[in-house]
């Protein structure tokens, strides 16, 4: 149990002091909210209902301000690659607005179940010498329920939980991926849709939590109506993140280059890049395309590289929105003619035009941060790979720098050998300045898949990095799990074949590349143990983009290898 703990917090230690500094100042707000009305005479009136109604308030007014800041994304990705990034985790961001969202929903049911349930009853009911105690807060005439809720106070707090209500049930996991098949015509209520338009009832919400906190209940001066204080930042830093995205996605208009229809339903884009958009390799961007909707805008990690000229995602079909660009593009697209490649493709030469695109970004990511580590695995399951792409597109790049600097610096120190007039001191004046060289010297990447189309999304950086990768810095292994692993009779026939036509030709048949292809899933805990005596005293990076599960197990062998050996395992995982 203890060394449980010990991991759990050697993982978990930025999550939980930030978490428990969230919750320490919400205990404090309301306890101060708490205590403050416990000295007014309501409470003779109201009891403990109105006094944990004012409390829930309080944590209320705090939470509905932080709830913006996990999703301003440009502030997100600027703070993670400050000193910032080391204590708090801010690739948790959105299970944090997560966890935030579920206060509010425990905020406003103790705020308006206190007060519609319990304390207005209590002063509906109140006799008259306990009522003259509240006249200067109420007016001589005791209100009736009608009164209490028909005012400023009551009609703005109702239409806010109505509208919460409505936000929050369709932002649930099973309203928002269509998890649940309703009926025509309240299907529209499921999918990304529903939950995206839905969610933008929050600015009429805040409009009406300012009135609401205008027109409080027993607060009759402004310098202690203070719900604006606690919104103004946060609204402006949200709204200033609006308007920048507005503009820059305005600006960045891109022209696209190619377009390719993958097996797997996987879609590649193919444009030019912008001159003010400059990225890391693993970050993401937004996308939009007008002929699909004009408002929805969906995340796809990049998979070129910052070198390249050009910018690319691969998109795979998941939902109604990626269905629907694929239809859009397949439209564009030229029929495969005969004897070439049966993907449809399309570029600036084809006759008809294609759809335009608008682009976003680009947003930190965790997998950004790989140049921080000696040594890299990078594991993707499925179009989980896509970020590690760029990743290994950019490490040859630098591996290619790297070997034409060596030759250039060899040529230089011949030269200057030869030359018989320079001097030590003329040498050092007009030698060039050398940029820091790469921390990391090796890569190993894991793709798993089911399908074996699926090979055939980056095929051409494979065979690139294959090609061109002389001393071996890269190690590429791909997976099919459709095939019994190596060693089964059952997949005995395939493996042989596969071995000869490798052997003769250098190519694997199962992906049609220069990669090999093994069968059935790795043994992580043998890759590790691989990687861990390979690399003594190395730090390793490990990063993972897939499902759920996997990140769990690989997670938990990163801790037990960290306390066998010298070497140290760091683990991260992509948040969808």
């Amino acid at each position: 149990m203890s060394a449980e703990l010990l991991y759990y917090l050697q993982e978990n230690w930025r999550r939980l002091w930030v978490l428990s500094l969230w919750i320490l100042i919400l205990i404090g707000l309301f306890t101060w909210k708490f205590f403050e009305y416990k000295q007014k005479a309501a409470f003779q009136v109201m009891g403990y209902c109105l006094l944990t109604a004012k409390g829930a308030a309080e944590t209320l007014k705090f939470n509905m301000a932080i709830v913006l800041m996990p999703v301003c994304r440009n502030t997100i990705t600027w703070l993670r690659s400050t000193k910032l990034g080391f204590f708090v985790p801010f690739d948790d961001n959105i299970n944090f607005h997560k966890t935030i969202a579920a206060a509010i929903v425990v905020g406003v049911i103790l705020h308006a179940g206190n007060h519609l349930a319990c304390d207005f009853p209590r002063l509906i009911n109140a006799s008259e010498d306990h009522y003259d105690k509240l006249i200067h807060d109420f007016g001589e005439h005791k209100p009736t329920y009608w009164d209490l809720t028909k005012g400023p106070e009551g009609v703005t707090g109702i239409l806010m939980v109505i509208f919460m209500a409505i936000a929050f049930t369709l932002a649930t996991r099973w309203f928002r991926r269509n998890q649940i098949k309703l009926p025509k015509p309240f299907d529209r209520l499921t999918g990304f849709n529903a939950f995206w338009y839905s969610h933008h009832l929050f600015v009429i919400v805040y409009i009406l939590l300012v009135i609401h906190g205008v027109f409080l209940y027993m607060v009759h001066r402004c310098s202690f109506m203070q719900t604006w204080m606690y919104l103004a930042v946060p609204v402006l830093v949200y709204a200033g993140e609006r308007t920048l995205r507005f503009f820059r996605s305005g600006f960045s208009t891109v022209r696209l280059l190619k377009v390719a229809i993958y097996p797997g339903n996987v879609l590649t884009l193919q444009m030019s890049k912008p001159p003010q958009f400059r990225y890391k390799s693993g970050q993401y961007m937004f996308v939009q395309c007008p002929a699909v909707s004009p408002f929805e805008w969906h995340p796809f990690s990049i998979t070129s590289a910052p070198g390249d000229d050009y910018l690319s995602v691969h998109i795979r079909q998941l939902g109604d929105w990626t269905q629907e660009l694929k239809r859009v593009f397949s439209e564009a697209c030229e029929l495969p003619v005969a004897g070439k490649s049966g993907l449809l493709r399309a570029d600036e030469s084809t006759k008809k035009s294609l759809p335009k695109l608008l682009i976003d970004g680009p947003y930190g990511a965790p997998a950004q941060d790989y140049r921080n580590y000696d040594v890299l695995l990078l594991v993707g399951l499925g179009i989980g790979a896509t970020p590690f792409i760029s990743i290994l597109k950019d490490l040859l790049n630098n591996i290619v720098k790297q070997e034409e600097q060596a030759d250039s610096a060899s040529d230089l120190s011949r030269t200057s050998d030869m030359s018989v007039g320079s001097n030590d001191s003329t040498h050092s004046r007009v030698s060039p300045k050398r940029k820091r060289p790469l921390r990391t010297t090796n890569a190993y990447f894991y793709w798993v898949t089911r399908e074996q189309g699926s090979f055939d999304w980056f095929k051409g950086v494979m065979n690139e990095i294959a090609e061109l990768d002389q001393r071996g810095v890269i190690e590429m292994h791909n997976y099919l799990t459709s095939v019994y692993e190596e060693g089964d009779a059952r997949s005995a026939l395939i493996t042989m074949v596969q071995a000869l036509n490798h052997a003769k030709n250098g190519v694997d048949i199962v992906s049609g590349t220069r990669v090999r292809t093994h069968f059935a899933r790795p043994n992580w805990k043998k890759v590790l143990s691989k990687l861990s005596s390979k690399h003594c005293n190395a730090t390793i990076g490990v990063f993972y983009c897939g499902a759920p599960v996997l990140a769990k197990e690989l997670g938990k062998l990163c801790y037990d290898f960290n306390q066998k050996g010298s070497t140290k395992f760091e683990f991260h995982k992509e948040h969808f």
